[in-house]
């Protein structure tokens, strides 16, 4: 399991991008999304490139993800998401804090998952066969 900070400029491109990682990098939330401070993901993120940011955001959220690290990377590469990802494994020190901030978190507002929550096909059919019998009664 990886924890995911997206950092962005606004709501909507924060949203657009959790979308992205899911539809397109197919990878599966084990949480929802949970607002962060954009000081403190900027700040994680400074510690992880071990460099100054060039640009700072304004909004951010995390989650975890039901992938491992080296995956998630992968899939995450492949897409061109409209905000800054970045992947953080246990072995950052900034993981364990992440980690406890997600759990007083608020849940990021506007969030809803596009995959279907069960594995199995689900079946339209109707489960009893109609009769019309009756209504061909003349009695």
């Amino acid at each position: 399991m990886a924890l995911v900070l997206i950092r962005g400029e606004s709501n909507s491109k924060i949203l657009n991008a959790i979308a992205d990682v899911e539809r397109h990098a197919k990878l599966n939330l084990t949480t929802k999304p949970k607002k962060i401070d954009a000081k403190f993901a900027d700040k994680i993120v400074e510690n992880i490139l071990k460099a100054p940011l060039r640009t700072k955001s304004k909004v951010a959220t995390a989650f975890r993800i039901k992938e491992d690290t080296a995956t998630a990377i992968v899939q995450i590469k492949k897409i061109h998401p409209p905000a800054h990802i970045v992947v953080i494994s246990n072995g950052y020190d900034d993981y364990k804090e992440l980690n406890k901030v997600l759990n007083d978190a608020k849940v990021f507002r506007g969030y809803y998952s596009g995959k279907n929550q069960s594995t199995q096909m689900k079946d339209y059919k109707p489960n009893k066969k109609n009769s019309n019998e009756s209504l061909n009664n003349y009695n």
